[in-house]
């Protein structure tokens, strides 16, 4: 048997955390076992679905390095095919249909909620010649669910789970306009698609007990079911925005690397011993669902920024400059040159050591680009004193009289300047920082100052020193 998953989501609205770690296990499961990844977009809520929500999740997907093994499914264009299989079902007495009207069936949810049942619909037109309606009715098309007995489910992750048949009502699978319901359609797609597991939030185990019902009226073998925890808040609750992040769109925004993101999601409820770092072919060595728990898994934002710090010290350096500009230029509208892109470039590697983010890390290099006059920080500017505006103008006539400008020959002219006026090195270092940064926080200053450059640096400090 090839295996075979799918993410099906609904586009209409974010590509939510949760959906995103459901993706990514179903694709880490695939590859585990060699088998095919594909996407479905459940597109049939016409009113809802827009094309701006398609394109937020393929662009997630495709961020997250989540690649479908065949071209997206759009299940707005199998609509015929959903509903041939509700007819079938009807002709061969697997449905039924019912032509009551939407005020008899309210009533029947009140009459069934004043005796303390649930409100469901109770069967009226199971067993009636449909000739007792009128011929212009319209009606439902309702699958016959079994009333005796109980159906289990040996989920992959939740284990053996129960129910008895009297739970399931009749439900309809196709409506009076003829459009399909989300449980007949997903059954009929991934009757279709092959799909040998369905890999989904435990938000769904009901909806399983339901479309199994369709699978045996069809005669077709149902996939394997496994249903992941929710994620929830670091407090307990539901995940949301006040939380944090809570999308796939946030969490790029926010500066997080879609590795990190993805390594982060795979050890929220899945385990293998203590290992916190794993790359994809790693992740795909080891994964599968007998390591994922059965219990909601909480969000931990300090966990997720360490994870994100680590990957990002391991990204290339000129993968993370292009970040940086695209953000800076998305920003502050900045036009980047050559030399701009250098200096960033020459810093990169200090820079990254420092940061836990691409947030961070953009804001970190801005000092890079800024224009002389500097703005300086309050912290900044109470380093200019005029006695440390005396040490600046004294060490700009040694910078200016150094042959060679690089890290070393600058470490050393620091070293015995400081020896020289009997200070220690901050007591330059700082001042001279705050002068060519506007800022009391940087890379070593000899990284700082070989990133700008010669000319830049004495240009700030002279700023700094008349100013």
């Amino acid at each position: 048997m090839t295996v075979r998953t799918r993410f099906a989501p609904s586009p209409t609205g974010l590509l939510h955390i949760g959906n995103a770690r459901a993706a990514l296990f179903n694709y880490l499961f695939t590859k585990h076992h060699g088998g095919k990844f594909l996407l479905r977009i459940e597109d049939t809520d016409r009113e809802r679905s827009t094309q701006h929500a398609v394109d937020i999740i393929l662009e997630g997907l495709s961020w997250l390095g989540l690649t479908p093994d065949e071209a997206p499914i759009y299940q707005s264009t199998r609509i015929k095919r959903h509903q041939d299989i509700a007819l079938h079902l009807l002709k061969t007495g697997k449905a039924y249909k019912c032509f009551c009207t939407p005020e008899q069936l309210a009533d029947m949810r009140a009459n069934a909620q004043a005796e303390g049942k649930p409100p469901r619909y109770n069967g009226y037109w199971r067993d009636r010649d449909p000739s007792e309606a009128n011929p212009n009715s319209p009606y439902t098309i309702r699958i016959k669910a079994p009333r005796e007995g109980s159906t289990t489910i040996h989920d992959l992750v939740q284990g053996k789970v129960t129910v008895n048949n009297s739970e399931l009502d009749d439900m309809i699978i196709l409506r009076a306009d003829g459009t399909p319901t989300y449980q007949h359609a997903v059954v009929c797609d991934d009757h279709d698609m092959n799909i040998t597991h369905v890999i989904r939030g435990d938000d769904h185990l009901t909806n399983s007990f339901r479309q199994l019902v369709i699978y045996r009226a069809a005669g077709w073998e149902p996939p394997s079911f496994a249903h992941l925890p929710l994620i929830h808040g670091p407090d307990g609750a539901k995940l949301s925005k006040r939380h944090g992040a809570s999308s796939v769109v946030d969490f790029k925004e926010e500066g997080y690397l879609p590795e990190a993101l993805c390594n982060y999601l795979l050890r929220l409820g899945w385990g293998h011993g203590d290992d916190e770092i794993l790359n994809r072919e790693e992740q795909i060595k080891l994964f599968d669902l007998d390591g994922v728990g059965r219990s909601p898994s909480r969000m931990d934002y300090t966990k997720l920024a360490y994870i994100n710090g680590y990957w990002l010290r391991q990204a290339d350096n000129v993968r993370l400059v292009n970040e940086v500009i695209h953000r800076i230029s998305q920003q502050d509208s900045i036009v980047f040159n050559e030399e701009m892109k250098t200096r960033l470039s020459v810093l990169m590697p200090a820079l990254k050591e420092r940061a836990k983010n691409l947030k961070e890390l953009a804001e970190n290099s801005k000092f890079l680009f800024s224009s002389v006059p500097l703005s300086f920080t309050e912290k900044a500017q109470k380093l200019l004193t005029e006695e440390n505006r005396a040490l600046l103008r004294k060490l700009s006539e040694k910078i200016i009289a150094l042959p060679e400008f690089s890290k070393e020959a600058i470490d050393t002219l620091l070293r015995q300047f400081a020896e020289q006026e009997q200070i220690k090195l901050g007591k330059i270092a700082q001042p001279l920082r705050a002068a060519v940064t506007g800022s009391t926080i940087s890379p070593g200053i000899d990284d700082t100052l070989v990133a700008l450059g010669k000319d830049e640096v004495l240009k700030r400090l002279g700023a700094a020193i008349n100013g």
